[in-house]
């Protein structure tokens, strides 16, 4: 099993999740984040004076895979998230050693 972390723009979050959806991938995990990669934040103007965003919003997602469910995953995200420009994100791809599910005690693929 594998761990996908996918840090995209926030308005692409819907268009991501229709993409999983649609390879049939149904749970996911979203958090809010901030963070700069290349872009090193930017200045905006509010009420006439300039101030410099270090950290800009971004969301995460996370989704637990069998391997066979992986690239398909990867290239989902990939077609959905991307707009070419700057800030577009990153995937992130780690192993899983071990998943329960709490409600019934079900292990590792069972509990996916």
């Amino acid at each position: 099993m594998k761990k996908i972390e996918a840090i995209i723009k926030p308005f692409k979050l819907d268009e991501v999740r229709e993409a999983l959806s649609e390879i049939g991938i149904t749970g996911l995990t979203v958090t809010e984040v901030k963070g700069f990669g290349r872009q090193k934040g930017h200045t905006e103007l509010y009420r006439g004076a300039e101030y410099v965003v270090d950290f800009l919003p971004k969301v995460k997602i996370e989704v637990v895979l069998t391997e066979d469910k992986i690239e398909p995953a990867i290239d989902a995200i990939i077609k959905a998230a991307r707009t070419g420009k700057i800030g577009d994100g990153k995937i992130f791809v780690t192993a899983v050693e071990q998943v329960v599910r709490i409600r019934t005690g079900e292990i590792n693929e069972a509990a996916i």
